[in-house]
């Protein structure tokens, strides 16, 4: 199983190779965002076929990656399409001038690889050698359903949101966005939770390493501590909004006795 590891690592570095050369091509390395999942789905594939053999759990647990990989690439490809290079990646762009084309392969493909690569060892036991426990995939697939719904709903509000000009500048508080402030981060949270109770199910609980690391990448690298930086001189309205929004897990706001929203605390 473990040189099946290193030879997944390998199928992921290959596709950030050839996404950076693309990327070369259009002055963008944006396109890392929309290859993050499917370096998931590609490397669950290989696993799956060098495996010694398959149950209806490796057909379950490739089933939920394609799907999760698949609705957040291709919804992330629409939206940025004939869109500039994200701020984010500008910033660090300017940061690393010159000659960021050749430094890009290093700090954002190869990086992003082998980031991927180590979450993807919560994935690797059940898709190489799984066991049964029926409880537990039935939670696994519920809590993963609910992921996956969720992001799927804040993503498609958000884009429709964004595409009105009329609502530039705004913030969307409304939806699912009523209840936290990133709910599309709360449903990856839900995913990844979701993939590790499948491997829990067959005994490999050390899997939990890579719903732990995406917690901590969602909530303090890429995910809820960068948006939030800077956001308040973009979107004057955000401040009123963090006031009353749960950062991270949904919860109800709360109202103050004249009838304006209040934050509560449950994070």
């Amino acid at each position: 199983m473990w040189n099946v590891y290193l030879d997944s690592l390998v199928v992921m570095l290959v596709l950030g190779f050839a996404t950076w050369l693309y990327s070369l091509y259009k002055r963008d390395v944006s396109i890392v965002d929309s290859l993050w999942s499917i370096m998931f789905l590609a490397a669950s594939i290989y696993v799956v076929s060098a495996a010694p053999e398959t149950t209806w759990r490796t057909g379950l647990l490739l089933f939920m990656v394609a799907v999760w990989a698949l609705r957040l690439s291709i919804f992330l490809t629409i939206r940025n399409w004939g869109e500039p290079e994200d701020r984010r990646y500008q910033q660090i762009r300017a940061n690393n001038s010159p000659n960021f084309g050749f430094k890009s392969l290093f700090i954002i493909f190869t990086l992003q690889a082998v980031i991927a690569w180590v979450v993807f060892l919560g994935l690797l036991p059940v898709l190489y050698n799984p066991t049964a426990s029926i409880p537990l995939d039935v939670i696994a697939v519920g809590i993963w359903a609910a992921g996956v719904l969720i992001e799927s709903a804040a993503d498609y509000q958000l884009y429709a949101f964004s595409r009105k000009a009329s609502n530039r500048g705004k913030v969307l508080d409304s939806g699912v966005w009523r209840y936290t402030r990133h709910p599309n981060y709360f449903g990856e949270f839900l995913v990844w939770w979701g993939f590790f109770l499948i491997a829990a199910g067959s005994g490999y609980w050390w899997a939990i390493i890579a719903p732990l690391v995406m917690t901590l990448l969602l909530l303090k690298v890429s995910g809820v501590g960068l948006m939030e930086k800077g956001i308040e001189s973009r979107r004057p309205g955000y401040k009123d909004y963090a006031e009353r929004t749960n950062t991270f897990f949904p919860w109800f706001p709360k109202t103050h006795a004249n009838g304006k929203l209040e934050a509560i605390n449950h994070d």
